[in-house]
C-alpha cells in the first residue's frame, strides 16, 4: 500500500518562514488592564516598576483613594512621613502602569490630630470626592472619630493607628495596619518576664492611645503576676512629668513603662534622667521615629522598646522575609526626600498596598468589593509585618510582628 506524501515547494517554505518571522517579531501588546503581575519584577511591589523596560502610562478616570493624616498639630512627626509616603507611592502607581491601566489619586487631608477635623475630612473624602477607600487616620482617637462614619457609608478604612478599639470589636468596613498596644504590651511582659522584674510603674498619654495602652498595662501585667506599683499620667500638652516621675520614683519599681505620642514621651525621657531614675524606661512603638530621638537628645540613650523592623532593617539577617522589601522602600524614601522612612511611613505604606492589592484582586474599585478583597488579604508582606485579614481578624498581625529596639549612641539598634 502506498502511502501518500506531501511534497514542500521551495515557495511553500519561503512563505512559513515569513509568518513564523511575522509571528516571533511582532509581540501582542501588553494589556493595560492586565492585573496578573506580568512584566514586573519577580520582588517587585505594587506600584514599582519591573524588569520589562517601558510601561504604557495609565489612562481614564483616576481611581480616587483618601487619606487622613496628622500633617500638622501635636502627632505631625506621625502624619508628615505618612503623607509623604502616600505622594510617593501614587508616584510610583502611576509611573508603573498605575492599577487596572487607571492612574491613582491620593487626596490627602490634614485633620490636624483633631477629632472634629478628622470627621469633617473623611465627609468630604466620601461625599464630595467619591473615593473608594481611606487610609489613615494617624491616632487612635480620630479613627475613633470616623470609624462608624465609614461604616454607615460603606467605605473601606485602612487606619494608621494603633489602639486595639480600631479594630475590637469588628466593624466590616473598618481595617488597621500597625501592631495594637494589645500585642505591644504583650511583647514588654515577655521582656519583663525573661529579665524576671515583678513590680513595675506606668505612665501614659491622657488621650485615646494612651488610655487604651494603659488599659492593656492593667489587664496583661495582672494576669502575669506582675504588680503595677504606681500609674500616673500626663496631658498632651505638658512638658515636665517631673512630679509624676517623683511619685513612681518613691516606689522603686523594677520598670517604667511609658505609653503614648508626640513631644510628650520625650519629656518623661528626659526627667527619668533628671531625677536619676535607673530603672529601665520602656516606651511604646508610638515613638518609633526620629522624632523622638531628636526631641530627647542624649536623655534617649539605653531607651527601650517593640518595634517593627523598618527602623533597623539594615540590621536584620539576610534570610528575613521583610528584609528586601524594607530595603527597597526605606532606600527609595530617602532617596526623595532626604531622610530615613520610620515606623510612620511604613504604616501609610502598608495602608495604601493593602487598598491597592485589594483593588487588583476584585478588579475594580467598587467600594463593597473591594472590602471583600480586604478581607481577604493573605500573606501580604508589608513593614509592619506580614498581615492576614479574617472576618474575625482585621488587624492582621502577631505578636512577631515586633523587634525590641534599643537607642544607642542616638541610633535605633536590634536588642534581639
Amino acid at each position: 500500500m502506498l502511502t501518500k506524501r506531501c511534497v514542500v515547494t521551495p515557495l511553500v517554505v519561503v512563505g512559513l518562514a515569513f509568518v513564523v518571522v511575522l509571528m516571533l517579531g511582532c509581540p501582542k501588546p501588553p494589556d493595560p488592564g492586565d492585573v496578573s503581575g506580568a512584566g514586573m519584577g519577580a520582588n517587585a511591589q505594587p506600584g514599582q516598576p519591573g524588569d520589562s523596560g517601558e510601561v504604557a502610562a495609565p489612562t481614564g478616570e483616576a481611581i480616587k483613594i483618601g487619606a487622613i493624616f496628622s500633617v500638622t498639630g501635636p502627632a505631625a512627626a506621625l502624619g508628615e512621613p505618612e503623607k509623604m509616603t502616600a505622594e510617593l507611592i501614587a508616584k510610583q502607581i502611576n509611573d508603573s502602569g498605575g492599577i487596572l491601566g487607571r492612574p491613582v489619586e491620593v487626596l490627602v487631608e490634614d485633620d490636624k490630630g483633631e477629632n472634629t477635623d478628622a470627621v469633617m475630612a473623611a465627609k468630604k473624602l466620601i461625599e464630595t470626592e467619591k473615593v473608594c477607600a481611606i487610609i489613615g487616620p494617624s491616632r487612635t482617637g480620630t479613627t475613633m472619630a470616623i470609624k462608624q462614619q465609614c461604616e454607615d457609608a460603606k467605605i473601606p478604612l485602612v487606619s494608621c493607628a494603633a489602639g486595639r478599639p480600631i479594630t475590637d470589636p469588628v466593624a466590616s468596613y473598618v481595617f488597621a495596619v500597625p501592631q495594637t498596644d494589645v500585642l505591644a504590651v504583650a511583647k514588654i511582659v515577655d521582656y519583663l518576664k525573661d529579665s524576671k522584674i515583678t513590680q513595675v510603674a506606668s505612665i501614659y498619654s491622657d488621650d485615646a492611645f494612651g488610655k487604651s495602652g494603659q488599659q492593656q498595662i492593667e489587664k496583661q501585667l495582672g494576669e502575669a503576676g506582675i504588680e503595677l506599683v504606681a500609674t500616673e499620667s500626663f496631658g498632651g500638652k505638658d512638658s515636665d512629668m517631673t512630679p509624676q516621675l517623683t511619685n513612681i520614683k518613691g516606689e522603686n519599681p523594677g520598670a517604667i513603662i511609658c505609653w503614648g505620642i508626640g513631644p510628650g514621651p520625650a519629656h518623661v525621657a528626659k526627667n527619668v534622667k533628671k531625677l536619676g531614675i535607673t530603672a529601665p524606661l520602656l516606651q511604646s512603638h508610638g515613638v518609633a521615629n526620629a522624632k523622638f530621638v531628636e526631641q530627647a537628645g542624649e536623655d534617649a540613650e539605653g531607651v527601650m522598646l517593640p518595634a517593627g523592623r523598618l527602623i533597623v532593617w539594615e540590621q536584620l539577617p539576610d534570610d528575613n522575609q521583610q528584609k528586601e522589601l524594607l530595603k527597597d522602600f526605606a532606600e527609595a524614601f530617602k532617596a526623595e526626600y532626604g531622610q530615613d522612612a520610620d515606623t510612620f511611613a511604613g504604616h501609610a505604606y502598608d495602608a495604601l498596598h493593602i487598598v491597592v492589592e485589594a483593588i487588583k484582586k476584585a478588579e475594580t474599585d467598587e467600594p463593597e468589593k473591594l472590602r471583600d478583597a480586604i478581607e481577604q488579604t493573605s500573606e501580604f508582606v508589608g513593614t509592619a509585618g506580614v498581615f492576614t485579614y479574617t472576618a474575625d481578624e482585621h488587624n492582621g498581625l502577631t505578636k512577631d510582628a515586633f523587634v525590641w529596639v534599643e537607642i544607642e549612641g542616638g541610633a535605633w539598634k536590634l536588642a534581639e
